[in-house]
Parts: C-alpha cells; structure tokens; sequence
C-alpha cells in the first residue's frame, strides 16, 4: 500500500524506505543462501578436474604396467564403455584402485554408477562401496573388515530382517581402524548418516556426489535424470588425512547384480586455510568424527541420520529471514507510534 501523503520525512522513510530497504536485503539474503547451497557440488568445472584422481572413458589408465593409475582385482572386467565390478552371478567380488594417494585437503568426486540385474524385488545384491582409505582394499564389502579411512556403502539388500528402512540404502562410515562394519544390521551401529535411493534397474545412469571440505562432509545424489543433485548426508566435525586412496568395489553373495563404475571424477576445491590449519601435517591426522552423540546409538534412531553442525543451509536461512521480519515489524510499529506522537503534540498548537 502506497504511503499517504504529506506524512514527515521519517515516517515516508521508515514505511517506504524500509520497505524498499527490506526488499533488497530479503533479495540479497535469499542470494547469499542459494548461492551456498548450489555451490556446495562443483559444477563439475574442467578447470579442477585432478585426471590423477580421476576414472573416465575410455579408461585409458587401467591397467597393471607401471604407469597405470589405476588397477583391478578380482571379477571386475574393463570395456570401453563401463567398469563391472561384479556380473550378475553368485559369489562374486571386484574392485578397482587409484594407484596414486590424494594429498588435496578440499575435494568432491563424482561417481557414475549403475545397479542393473535380472532379480526382481528383494532377490538382487549385494552393492558397490566408494572408498577413501589408507590402504587399497582388495576385496569386496564383504570382507574388508577394519579400515583406516572414508567409506560409502550403496547397499541393495536389507540383511536385517527387522529393518524399517528402504532399500537401496546410502550410508556413510568413518573408522580409524577400530571400527568394523556390520553386515548383518547392514552397518547402522557405525553409520554416520544415509538415506534410501532407487538407484536399480534404471533406464538411465546414476550419479553419487562426495564432497570433503573444511570438516564437512556431504554427500549427494541424482538418481531421477533431472541434472538436479538432492542431499543425502550432511555431517560437520569428520577429519580425514591427506595421503589416502579412492577406490570402488562391489560383491555378490547368493543373490547378485551387476555393478557397474561408468565414471569417478576428482574435483579440487579453492578452499582458503588459516595459517595453523596449512602448517599441520595433514598425513598424520587420525580418521574421526565428532559426534553429538555415539556412532552405537544411532541403532535406536529410526532415521539413522544426524548431524553435528548445528545450523544447516536452510536452519540458517530461516533464522535470519524470521529475524529479518522482526526488524521490519519493529521499524513499521516504530513509525507508527512515532506518527501518533506527532499527531498528538500538533494538538497543544
């Protein structure tokens, strides 16, 4: 509503200024949130592809010579168009190694995957895993046991009969050699955060975003072919060294499917340190995670996602939009007892 005319200088302000002034900063608040939640995953800019670190066709760097970067062991077969960890067939396990250890502090990679096989519902497994570790581990999620380092377990069958969860499910671990992940509750005593996914026998290729930056890990996905990357796990306080290795691997037990890897891109990310944070070694930092509470008490939590960051991308936005109205409010009332003031002492002339 237009303000009246002929009322004082700062009434006209306070009404229409502050408006107009609310507008701009509701826009530019609206920017600032969008602009850091968007340029949470990289874009996906040549400029910061590390190919070191990086699995893309036509896989030229796959091999066992030398000066292979990476390498394969077990039923994993390279073609000229995927990576298949694992055929549709009982009792098999592969897995493919970067042969040269990332030292980057702020990293995403990107992995192109698909899950297709010829079982029906509940009768396919058993899925792929994304590693970051401090050793290369050769077999598959079935046996790997204790590790140093990152994993991410894209898993297909629900082993726990008693599981509320939706499968395909996406979880995250972190262990520092003390943890081992649980197959028969499908890791959830270990897991830090996950969310279901219906990434099998699609028609088109999946897609897994993993992003490592200044403590926080995120991980997100598109499994629906709309070029839109949507949250899966978000999880501040993880720290993890430099100097480890990315991998994939699947396995297969009496059930199968087949597992393959089309792409892993590496993206650096342009993250400024503090003076302290560049002068650590960053070899020599321990894998953890601080927790608001224990890996173990995450059985309980029907979720089985939660986070150490306080405030999120939209928690944020929220808090400072609800305050925002708040200073409108009190600038419209203050006008508005300033304007009856005005009126009040015009009377006594």
């Amino acid at each position: 509503m237009a303000p009246e005319r002929r009322r004082s200088a700062f009434l006209r302000y306070s009404q229409g200024g502050v408006c107009r002034m609310c507008h701009k900063i509701f826009l530019l608040f609206w920017l600032l949130h969008f602009s850091s939640v968007y340029s949470d995953i990289t874009d996906g800019n040549a400029e910061h592809l590390k190919r070191e670190h990086s699995l893309i066709k036509p896989y030229q760097g796959v091999g066992t010579s030398p000066s292979s970067q990476w390498d394969f062991w077990g039923s994993t077969l390279v073609t000229s168009q995927y990576i298949r960890l694992t055929p549709d067939e009982r009792s098999k396990q592969g897995s493919i190694w970067n042969t040269v250890p990332c030292y980057l502090k702020d990293w995403e990679m990107h992995v192109q995957f698909k899950v297709h096989g010829s079982g029906k519902k509940n009768l396919h497994g058993d899925g792929i895993a994304i590693w970051y570790t401090k050793a290369r581990l050769h077999p598959g999620p079935g046996s790997n046991g204790n590790f140093h380092g990152l994993a991410i377990f894209i898993d297909t069958y629900p082993n726990d009969e008693a599981s509320d969860r939706s499968f395909p499910y996406i979880s995250a671990m972190v262990s520092n050699g003390s943890l081992a992940y649980d197959h028969g509750k499908d890791g959830r005593s270990t897991e830090l955060g996950g969310c279901s996914a219906e990434i099998r026998n699609r028609d088109h290729d999946t897609y897994l975003a993993i992003r490592y930056s200044k403590g926080r890990l995120t991980i997100m996905v598109d499994v629906d072919d709309r070029n839109e990357w949507k949250e899966c796990i978000d999880i501040g306080g993880v720290r993890l060294p430099t100097g480890y290795y990315f991998g994939a691997s699947a396995a297969t037990g009496d059930l199968s499917d087949n597992h393959d890897i089309i792409s892993m891109k590496m993206y650096q990310l342009m993250v400024e340190h503090t003076a302290e944070e560049d002068s650590q070694d960053w070899t020599k930092i321990e894998p953890s995670v601080s927790l608001l509470k224990s890996p173990k008490d995450n059985i309980d939590d029907p979720t089985g996602n939660f986070r150490s960051s306080p405030l999120t991308g939209w928690k944020v936005f929220l808090l400072l939009l609800c305050a925002l109205l708040g200073i409108v409010v009190c600038a419209v009332v203050g006008a508005v007892v300033f304007q009856k003031r005005q009126e009040r002492n015009k009377r006594f002339y």
